[in-house]
Formats: C-alpha cells, sequence, structure tokens
C-alpha cells in the first residue's frame, strides 16, 4: 500500500500538474453537452506559462504524446472532468447530500450483520467515511492533520476497493458482494481526490463505481449521473425493451409474466455491460496523453434470447454505434457527416422515443386514476417542497448536458397576422375536450385544494380554455389571478408530467404575468429557489417557453443558486434563436438566457461570480456569446459583450481565442448602433482585448479594428464614443483610442492623439476625481506600457525590476509576478518599437502638462494610481532622450527628479525604490549635464 498521497497519484498514472496541451485538429469531440467552443489548441498555444483554473482546477502543462494518433480534445476533457466533478463536489457543499450518500452506501452493506468475520472491512469503509467527513465539515483545520486525514482515509478504502481484483470480485464478505463494497468505496475515494483538488483522478474513481457495480450504481448510488451520462449512449436499448413488452402484452398471463422476467433479466444485463463499457472508455479519456479509444458498440440483444420469435425491421439496426448521434446533432450542433444508415436509424429511434414517453405517461396516469392514488399536494405554497423530490424533481448536478431532446422537433405556436396560429396539439384538443369538469368554479375549487392530480390537471385545461375564449375579459381574469389559483397552477407544474398540461399552465402564467406585478411576485414568493423552472428547464419540448416565461418574472441571482444554471441558460441560448409564442405574448429565448447569464456572473460575490464565468467557459459558452454579439438586439449584444469580458477576467487565456474569433465590425457597429447610451460593454470587452501577450497578435487587432464596419472610420466612432462615455470609462477609451492612433507614425500629430493625450492628463488630476476614475486611470496607464503574460496580467513593472537587477539578487523579497518568457524572445523587439512610439507621442503630445500630471499623481500618493504613474515614467524615461531637444529634457528632469528622490524615501515600498533609481539612471543617460545640474537642484530643495 502506497503510504503517501504522491505515491498513490503516481500509480494511478497521473502527475500532478500534467495534461494534454498541444492537440492536433483532427482531436475527438465530447459526445456529451459541451457547447462548440475554442479549440484547446488555440487555448494552449503559448508554451512557457501555464493556465490557472481557478477554485483549485489543475494546472495546465504541455505533453507531448509519442505517436502521431490524434489526441482528445482538451477541452472535451476538461468538460468531462467538470460534469463528473459536479456531483462529488455536491458532497462538499450539501449537507442533506451528504447524507444520502452515506445511507445509500449503508443500506448496501446492511447484510454486514449476518455471522462471519468480516476482516475488518466494514471498520475500513466506516473510519475511511468519518475521515472524509471530518474534512469536509471542518475545512480550518491543520494543513499536517487534512494531509493525515486524506492519506488515512486513501489508505482505509483503496482496502476496500481491492476486494473487487480478478481472483475475489465474485466473492462477498459477511453476505455483501465485493462489487458493492468496492463501488461504495470508489464513489467515496473520487470525494477523496476532489477534496485534494485533483479533479481529474476524482472523475476516474467516480467512473469506476460504473465498473465495479453497473446495475447497483446506475439504479441505487448514482441513479441521476447514470441518466444524464450514460443512458443516452444506451437509449436505443430503452426503446428496444419497451417494443418487446409491447409484444408480450399480447401474450396469455401464464406464459407473459415468464417471458418478461426473461426480458428484464436480458435488459438489465444488457444495460449493465453497456454502462461499464461506456465507463471504461471515459476513463481511457482521462489517461495522461491517452490515444483515441474505439467508441464501444452496444448492440441490440437478439429477441429468441428469451424466446420471443417475432422478427422486426429495426434488428437490421442492432449493430449500431451505441453513441447516440441525435446527442452530437440536437445538443451541440453538427458533428460529423453519417451514413445514410445511421441517420435513418437516429431518426427513427427519436420517432419511438416520443411515442414511448407518450405512452409512459398515458399508462402511469391510467393507473393512477384506476387506484386514485395521490401526490401529496398542498394549497399552501410554504409546503410545496415537503414532498421527497425523488418522486417528483430528481436534483442532479450539471444535469442539462445530457439532457436527450427527444422531441426537438415537435412544432411550436407562431403569431400570424396577429392570430395564433397553433401547429401542436395543446391548444387545439381544448376545442374537443370532454371536460368532467365543466363549471370554471369546479376547476377553480378543484386547482385551490384538490390531491389529485389528474383532477388538477384537467382544471387547468378548463381555466386554459376559459382564458382563451375571454379574451382578456376582466371578470375571468379577476377570477383566475388570485394567490390560491396561481400558486396551485404552480404545484401542478411541479408534480406533473404531461408536457402537454404544463405548456397550457406556461401559457397562462405569462399572461397573468404580464398583466400585474402582484401576480409576478405570487409566483416568485411560491418558489423561491426557482426549483420549478429548474424542471421546466430540463424538459425537452418546454424549455424554450419555460425560458420566456421565467424571463418575465425577472429573477435575481440570489434565487439562481444551483449549479444547474449556467449549462441549462447555455442550452437556451443555443437552441433559442427562434421567437417563442405564449399566446399574446412573443419573445426571444435567447434574450431570456442573455438576462441569466448576466444575473449569474454579475449578481453574486467576487468569487461566485468568478466560479460561474469559468463554468461558461469551459462548457464552450464563448462562441455563442459571440455570435449573439454579431446578432439579435442592441440590448442583448451589449449584454453577450459584458458577458464575455467577465469571462476573460475569470480565465484569462480565453482572450486570445476571443481576440481572434470575434468580429470586430460587429463591435464598431455596436458602438454605433449605442447612439444614445454608454459603450460600456463594448469598452470593457475591448480593454481586455487589449491586454494580450504577443505584440503580432495585439497588432493584428487593432488594424482589424481600424478597418472600421460599413466604410465608417473607427477613429470618428472612438472619439464620438470619448465625447459621451462616462467619466469612468474616458480613460480607457482615451488609451484604446491613442493605441490605434499609434499604428500611424508617432511624430505626426492628430486631432484623436491630441483629445486622448487631454483625456489622460485630466483624469490624472486626483483632485478632481474619484475614487473609479483613478482606478480606470490606472488601468489606462497599464494598458499603454504594453506588456502583459498570457493571463492578461500587466508585466511591465516585472520587467522594469529585472532590467534593474532586483528580480535576479531579491526575488524572494517582493511579490514576484509571472513574465512571460515571450519578453526574451523574438517579441521583445516588437514591444520595445511599440513602447518606444508611444514614448514619443506621449512626450510630444503631453509635454511639460503629461509629466507633471504624473509627477502630481505620485506626489497624492493614491496606492493604485502613484504606482502606475511610477512604473509609466520608468519604462518612458527609457525612451526620453528620443523626445524634443536639450531644452525639453532639462524640463523633463527637472520636474521628474525632484519627486523621483522622494520615492527613494526609505518608508517606501522596496520595489518602488527600486524603480524610481531606475528612472534617474535612465534620466541620467539621456540628460547628462543637464541631469547633473537639476539633481543638485533637487537635493538641496529635499534635504
Amino acid at each position: 500500500m502506497a503510504s503517501s498521497l504522491h505515491q498513490l497519484l503516481k500509480e494511478e498514472g497521473f502527475e500532478k500538474g500534467k495534461l494534454l496541451k498541444n492537440q492536433p485538429d483532427d482531436s475527438t469531440a465530447l459526445p456529451i453537452y459541451v457547447c462548440r467552443g475554442r479549440k484547446s489548441s488555440e487555448i494552449t498555444e503559448h508554451k512557457d506559462e501555464k493556465t490557472v483554473i481557478r477554485n483549485g482546477s489543475s494546472l495546465f502543462s504541455s505533453f507531448k504524446p509519442k505517436s502521431d494518433e490524434p489526441v482528445i480534445d482538451e477541452a472535451a476533457i476538461k468538460a468531462v472532468i467538470s460534469i463528473l466533478g459536479g456531483y462529488t463536489g455536491r458532497y462538499l457543499k450539501d449537507e442533506s447530500y451528504r447524507a444520502m450518500v452515506k445511507d445509500k452506501c449503508t443500506s448496501c452493506l446492511l447484510s454486514r450483520r449476518k455471522a462471519g468475520s468480516d476482516g475488518g472491512i466494514f471498520m475500513n469503509m466506516e473510519l475511511g467515511i468519518e475521515s472524509i467527513d471530518k474534512l469536509v465539515e471542518d475545512r480550518g483545520n491543520k494543513k499536517e492533520l487534512r494531509m493525515k486525514l486524506l492519506r488515512n482515509s486513501i489508505r482505509l478504502l483503496s482496502i476496500v476497493a481491492s476486494l473487487n481484483c480478478e481472483k475475489s470480485r465474485n466473492g462477498s464478505t459477511c453476505g455483501v458482494p465485493h462489487s458493492h463494497l468496492s463501488a461504495c468505496a470508489q464513489l467515496y475515494l473520487s470525494i477523496v481526490y476532489k477534496l485534494e483538488k485533483n479533479h481529474r483522478l476524482s472523475a476516474r474513481h467516480l467512473l469506476q463505481v460504473f465498473c465495479d457495480s453497473a446495475f447497483l450504481a446506475r439504479t441505487h448510488l448514482l441513479p441521476d449521473l447514470w441518466d444524464h451520462f450514460f443512458l443516452p449512449h444506451l437509449l436505443h436499448l430503452k426503446v428496444w425493451y419497451h417494443k418487446e413488452l409491447e409484444h408480450l402484452s399480447n401474450l396469455g398471463n401464464a406464459l407473459k409474466e415468464t417471458k418478461m422476467k426473461a426480458l428484464s433479466k436480458l435488459y438489465n444485463d444488457q444495460m449493465d455491460m453497456g454502462t461499464a463499457m461506456f465507463a471504461m472508455y471515459y476513463k481511457e479519456w482521462l489517461k495522461i496523453g491517452a490515444k483515441v479509444p474505439p467508441v464501444p458498440t452496444v448492440p441490440l440483444p437478439s429477441s429468441s434470447s428469451y424466446g420471443s420469435s417475432r422478427r422486426r425491421s429495426s434488428e437490421s439496426h442492432a449493430s449500431v454505434s451505441s453513441i447516440n448521434r441525435n446527442l452530437y446533432q440536437t445538443v451541440f450542433g453538427a458533428a460529423t457527416e453519417w451514413q445514410s444508415m445511421e441517420l435513418n436509424h437516429r431518426i427513427r429511434t427519436s420517432i419511438d422515443i416520443c411515442r414511448l414517453e407518450a405512452e409512459e405517461n398515458e399508462f402511469k396516469y391510467e393507473n393512477y386514476n384506476q387506484n386514485k392514488k395521490k401526490t401529496h399536494r398542498r394549497s399552501s405554497s410554504s409546503h410545496i417542497y415537503s414532498t421527497p423530490r425523488t418522486e417528483l424533481l430528481p436534483e442532479t448536478q450539471k444535469s442539462g448536458h445530457f439532457r436527450f431532446f427527444s422531441c426537438q422537433s415537435r412544432p411550436k405556436g407562431c403569431l400570424v397576422n396577429g392570430k395564433i396560429d397553433v401547429r401542436n396539439n395543446s391548444m387545439r384538443n381544448l376545442k374537443h375536450l370532454d371536460l368532467p369538469l365543466s363549471d370554471l368554479s369546479k376547476a377553480i375549487a378543484t386547482i385551490c385544494s384538490s390531491d389529485v392530480l389528474s383532477d388538477c390537471e384537467i382544471a387547468i385545461r378548463v381555466m386554459t380554455k376559459a382564458w382563451l375564449d375571454s379574451h382578456g375579459d376582466s371578470t375571468i381574469e379577476a377570477a383566475l389571478t388570485k394567490a390560491p389559483i396561481i400558486e396551485g397552477v404552480l404545484e401542478v407544474l411541479f408534480a406533473s408530467n404531461d408536457d402537454e398540461v404544463m405548456e397550457l399552465a406556461i401559457l397562462i402564467l405569462a399572461e397573468f404575468i404580464t398583466r400585474s406585478k402582484v401576480n409576478r411576485q405570487i409566483i416568485l414568493n411560491s418558489d423561491p429557489q426557482l426549483e420549478i423552472f429548474l424542471k421546466l428547464l430540463k424538459n425537452s419540448s418546454l424549455f424554450l417557453k419555460a425560458a420566456v416565461l421565467l424571463y418575465l418574472l425577472r429573477p435575481k441571482a440570489k434565487q439562481m443558486i444551483s449549479t444547474e444554471w449556467i449549462p441549462l441558460s447555455l442550452r437556451v441560448l443555443e437552441f433559442g434563436e427562434h421567437l417563442q409564442t405564449l399566446y399574446t405574448i412573443r419573445c426571444s429565448p435567447q434574450v431570456a438566457a442573455l438576462y441569466f447569464l448576466d444575473q449569474l456572473l454579475t449578481g453574486f460575490n467576487e468569487d461566485r461570480n468568478l466560479e460561474n464565468a469559468c463554468q461558461v467557459v469551459s462548457l464552450g459558452g464563448l462562441n455563442l456569446l459571440m455570435r449573439n454579439v454579431e446578432f439579435g438586439g442592441v440590448l442583448e449584444r451589449n449584454k453577450a459583450a459584458l458577458i464575455i469580458s467577465c469571462c476573460i477576467r475569470a480565465d484569462g487565456s480565453c482572450r486570445h481565442h476571443v481576440a481572434d474569433k470575434l468580429n470586430k465590425a460587429a463591435l464598431i457597429e455596436l458602438m454605433v448602433g449605442n447612439c444614445k447610451d454608454s459603450n460600456g460593454s463594448v469598452i470593457a470587452l475591448l480593454t481586455e482585448l487589449l491586454c494580450l501577450n504577443r505584440r503580432t497578435q495585439m497588432m493584428k487587432f487593432l488594424n482589424e479594428l481600424l478597418r472600421g464596419w460599413g466604410g465608417l472610420n473607427t477613429m470618428h466612432i472612438l472619439l464620438a464614443c470619448l465625447h459621451k462615455a462616462l467619466p469612468e470609462e474616458r480613460p480607457l477609451v482615451a488609451a484604446l483610442l491613442l493605441q490605434l492612433d499609434l499604428l500611424g507614425d508617432p511624430f505626426r500629430c492628430s486631432v484623436y492623439r491630441e483629445e486622448a493625450v487631454e483625456v489622460i492628463i485630466e483624469t490624472l488630476d486626483c483632485e478632481k476625481c474619484n475614487d473609479k476614475i483613478q482606478q480606470q486611470s490606472a488601468k489606462a496607464l497599464t494598458m499603454l506600457g504594453g506588456r502583459f503574460s498570457y493571463m492578461g496580467e500587466a508585466t511591465t513593472e516585472s520587467w522594469l525590476l529585472k532590467q534593474a537587477g532586483f528580480h535576479e539578487n531579491l526575488e524572494d523579497s517582493f511579490e514576484k509576478k509571472e513574465i512571460g518568457d515571450n519578453f526574451l524572445d523574438e517579441g521583445e523587439e516588437e514591444i520595445e518599437n511599440w513602447q518606444k512610439k508611444a514614448a514619443i507621442a506621449l512626450l510630444n503630445s503631453g509635454n511639460k502638462r503629461f509629466l507633471a500630471a504624473l509627477s502630481n499623481s505620485m506626489a497624492k500618493d493614491i496606492p493604485s494610481l502613484a504606482r502606475a504613474s511610477l512604473v509609466t515614467i520608468a519604462w518612458m524615461s527609457c525612451f526620453l532622450h528620443l523626445a524634443g531637444d536639450k531644452d525639453f529634457q532639462a524640463m523633463a528632469s527637472s520636474i521628474l527628479t525632484p519627486r523621483l528622490l522622494e520615492s527613494l524615501n526609505s518608508n517606501r515600498v522596496l520595489e518602488e525604490r527600486v524603480l524610481a533609481t531606475f528612472s534617474l539612471q535612465q534620466i541620467r543617460k539621456s540628460s547628462g549635464d543637464i541631469f547633473k545640474a537639476s539633481l543638485g537642484h533637487s537635493i538641496i530643495s529635499f534635504l
């Protein structure tokens, strides 16, 4: 047994910090819900710097496969890890979920009470779980204690997991199968490695649960994960099973029972085999440097295996790959061209599943009505969630990733010439409905008080028909828009699985919301955590209408605390291109999705906002957002731009992909479209995109921006933007305008440069500007410095300190910042040339006023602005000899030298003293005797 966490990691074949980096273009794609985002090869083209994912994710460094065979796409691997990690991560955050997992594992081991020695196996399991719970519940443990508990947990659980080796796999201990013991141990090992922040290894252990005991894992331990991760690959088995059940229903009772048992066993065995095969398939994905594994093929069982002689046409498709091709097409767009046989099979399967769902619902409610079984509905909304969720709405993590859109092609209603053109059956059926509850008053009474779901569903039909027939009559509206009725409709939405009823409920609630803010508040109060809407957004045929309904409510971030909101919102954004009609209401689901994402990325505290933004990036949402910058209304395009800038701040490595792929003309067009409003979102995005580490990519971006849109002059558009910008936006717009101007001759003055420099000088005046303006002024100076790391962090100061020798001699005494190696290669010349042009333009245009403004901002000792001003003086001093004549240099020396001498004071931060010394040296080199005279006067004044 390994004695340390490190050894255990090595035994699994993983070294911390090693993941795939450079990927060929033909890398495999992920057959789950991942939006088509940036390619990993585009993200990781930077050779030397590491990509750091916030909140404990792995570090990604280069790993070169030994062969030329395609490797698995890094973005796909990250998505698999993220999705699987959602289940183990929930264990760390949700106390009730921890209790549920523990109860499930305990129930698997109940037979330990049988007589016989267990060799300490159950004790090891209990102690391992106890150590994990201590770690989870007390995050304040000292590092040494935490490491000890982690090692103990891994050691104890690994002993239990080892029972499932080849020799003892089919055995049992105290009546408990070794496969069950191992599956439970693997589940907790997954949690241990999640605590250790080794997300890849955690995901592998979670997959191993399904390898050890597929039936136990999919039916008891992790049914939600199986539904959303494995079932999409195995849906053809489910369709086959229900067809066989349908055939057996015509047989006599005696023969039917025997054959149904045989069919059930055959079906479960095949499902277990397929589940284990795909668990091993994804485990191969998560190996370091893994090559593309062959996709598992899970054929349909032979009907003769359980005594059926019936031949079916669909048997010819038994050998079709069990990768669910419809999942590729429906969830994240076209993947590859398929053979006609596979396409026909996919269409046939989709139709079968739609029919299957309808039959299941019909059977369920026929049985429900016969037995008068009740769902625990209540007239008081305060008890709406007390029914066990496993009966109504399974709680899953990231369930939106895997939802199979079996009825995606179901037509929706639309508005034609001001009238409802009904293409589906929901509203049409109301005209011909034979209603047991024909009286509206009875329907209202039923919806408010009845516990019988089927009666309440009929009441929904009656109420909707009455509403449609009334054409907005105030009497009917007054009768239906009371709090108990609205709460009753919500409860039916929560409990029902009838898509037609749920759609009618959505339509009528949308009507109520648009007519009164009171109705809106009733709904929000009744469902404060939006659990009903989470259920609706997971529905394959109603999620777009549900998104529109939720958008009408305008929920706030504090109500959207589930980790499922990001993937569900991205799904709406991807498939919500067409307007949805909710009776008299028309709305774009994409507008709704952008509203949700805006709340999720800006409405929490900083850490949660960044975490959500990282999830958007990891799920490939950037391409969707960039698409929405180009199309749609002005408000939505601005919101998409703002969300992209949030994503870049959370994961700086993605700015290179955005800078390369984003349509720059669309940004300029958007700035023109914001003629009456602020361009804050566009400026925020452009500011992030100007922090590129390679000057060649920066120049390419600026030149593409300069081309403009529709023949309009980008510089003129930015100048107009500068005039109307908010005070805190002005320094950033000025910095952008100046950089575009510097693409030309730095010695030739222009109105754009003069205006930009003037704004920068004004915003350096600390006495006239508030804190926000000062922060943005500091950021503008940082942008002009022109040096950034791959993650977008400013590195001009670090570079200057290194030039001064501070980096080599005193690197342990100051807070080191990342210095990209690209500054030492051929890119250094491009950066130096740009800094030279920027210094000449600023000094010639700003002259004495600009230098005085920098000096004064240092004197005011405002931390961020003073430091940025000092750094600006330091790099500009390298080029002081290129600007102006001796008189200018004398003037510059007389302004800057006294302030730099003050920065040498011993109470200053060490780095500031180094920068001041470096600046004085550069001024001395450029000014010579002039500097000596100025220095003498300054020292006398200083003393």
